[in-house]
C-alpha cells in the first residue's frame, strides 16, 4: 500500500529546552589502507527530560558517537569535525581542564562492562567517593551520607558501600555504576548498553532502575543498543544507525507503527514473535567497506528497493512528518504530498 501524507502537517517544533545538540560528527579510525570512517556527519539533538535511543547493528558507529560526544575517542580514532553542544556549550572546543569540569557534573557514562569499569581493588564506598570528591569539597560524613543515598536510589542495600566488586552480582555492579554516573546529577547520562551483559530477569530489574532514576532526577539519557523490544519499553526517540550514519530518527511509537526506512523496517521484523512462528527475517548483502563508502546512499547494495537514484545521489535526512526524519529516496514530494513510491521500486 502506497503512503501518502501532506507538506504541511510534515514540519513540526519542539518547544521543550535543547540539552545537547550533535551538529556533523566525523570521526575516522586510522588504518594502513585508510581511514575507517565510523561517524559519517551525525546529527541529532535531546531535549530536556527525553531519552533517545542509539540503535543499530554492531560495528554501525553507536559507541563511537557517544565516545564523540564525551570526547573520549581513543588513537587512532580521531573526531575530525563537528559540534556537540552541551547547555549551549561546544564540548570540542573545551581545554581539558573545562573538559574534566563538564564531565560527572554535565554529563557523565554508564558504561557497558561493569566488571570492567569498576576496580577489583576498591571498595564500592571508595569508588564512588573519588567521583565525588574529584569535583566537590565535601566532609567525609557528607560523602558517606550522599553514598548510602545513590545505593539506596539504584536500589542496592546498604551493605554495599564496605563492599568489592567480586563480592556482587553482575546486575549489583550494574547498577554501582549507575550510581556512579548520577552521583553528581548530571543534565545528561549516556548508557551505553548497560544491560547487555545481564539475563533477561535482571536487564527488567536494572532498566526499571534506570526508569526510576531519570524520573526522579529529571535527567535525559542517550541509551545505547541493539534490542529493539528493550529499546520500545525504554525511550522516548528512536535514532537507527547504519555504517555511520543515522538513517532515521522519529518517535518510538513512529518507529514500530510506520517506520520508514527499509533498514528500519528489517530490524523491527527481525524481532522474534511470542505470538506466531515465523521465519527468521535476515537482512541479506554485506555492509560495503568503511574506508570507501559509495556514491549515493549508503544503504543501497542491501536495500530491497534500491533504484538507480539511489546509487548516484546521497539522500539528506529530512523530516517528513512530525518529529519524524529519515533519508531515503523512496519518498517524493507530489502536488504538495510526501509518496511513498516503494510499491512502484522494487527491482
Amino acid at each position: 500500500m502506497t503512503l501518502t501524507w501532506d507538506m504541511q502537517d510534515a514540519k513540526s517544533t519542539d518547544d521543550r529546552d535543547v540539552v545537547l545538540e550533535v551538529k556533523d560528527l566525523r570521526v575516522h579510525y586510522a588504518t594502513p589502507l585508510g581511514d575507517v570512517i565510523a561517524c559519517n556527519g551525525i546529527s541529532f539533538k535531546v531535549y530536556e527530560g527525553e531519552t533517545v535511543g542509539l540503535v543499530g547493528e554492531s560495528g554501525c558507529g553507536k559507541t563511537t558517537t557517544a565516545m564523540g560526544v564525551l570526547r573520549l575517542v581513543q588513537p587512532p580514532g580521531r573526531i575530525v569535525e563537528g559540534e556537540v553542544l552541551l547547555d549551549g556549550v561546544d564540548v570540542l572546543s573545551l581545554n581539558e581542564e573545562e573538559l574534566r569540569r563538564v564531565r560527572w557534573n554535565q554529563i557523565s557514562l554508564i558504561p557497558q562492562g561493569a566488571m570492567n569499569s569498576l576496580n577489583p581493588v576498591m571498595r564500592v564506598k571508595d569508588q564512588i567517593g573519588d567521583a565525588i570528591q574529584t569535583h566537590e569539597s565535601r566532609a567525609r560524613e557528607a560523602v558517606k551520607e550522599r553514598i548510602l543515598e545513590l545505593l539506596n536510589l539504584v536500589g542496592l542495600p546498604a551493605r554495599v558501600y564496605n563492599m568489592y566488586p567480586h563480592e556482587l552480582s553482575g546486575g549489583m555492579k550494574q547498577r554501582v555504576c549507575i550510581a556512579m554516573a548520577i552521583a553528581l546529577n548530571p543534565s545528561l547520562v549516556i548508557a551505553d548498553e548497560f544491560t547487555s551483559a545481564l539475563d533477561v530477569i535482571v536487564q527488567r530489574v536494572v532498566a526499571q532502575t534506570m526508569l526510576d532514576v531519570k524520573d526522579r532526577l529529571g535527567m535525559s539519557m542517550i541509551l545505547i543498543g541493539h534490542d529493539m523490544g528493550l529499546q520500545a519499553q525504554l525511550v522516548d526517540r528512536i535514532a537507527v544507525m547504519y555504517a555511520g550514519n543515522i538513517v532515521e530518527i522519529a518517535p518510538v511509537e513512529d518507529i514500530f507503527e510506520e517506520s520508514l526506512h527499509p533498514y528500519t523496517q528489517l530490524l523491527i521484523e527481525s524481532i522474534p514473535s511470542i505470538k506466531e512462528r515465523k521465519p527468521l527475517k535476515v537482512t541479506e548483502g554485506l555492509t560495503h567497506d568503511l574506508r570507501n563508502p559509495p556514491p549515493g546512499c549508503i544503504f543501497q547494495f542491501r536495500c530491497p528497493y534500491v533504484m538507480e537514484h539511489c546509487r548516484e545521489v546521497e539522500p539528506p535526512l529530512r523530516e517528513l512528518k512530525p518529529l519524524h526524519e529519515v533519508a531515503c529516496h523512496l519518498f517524493e514530494e507530489q502536488d504538495g504530498k510526501i509518496v511513498d513510491i516503494s510499491d512502484e521500486s522494487v527491482v
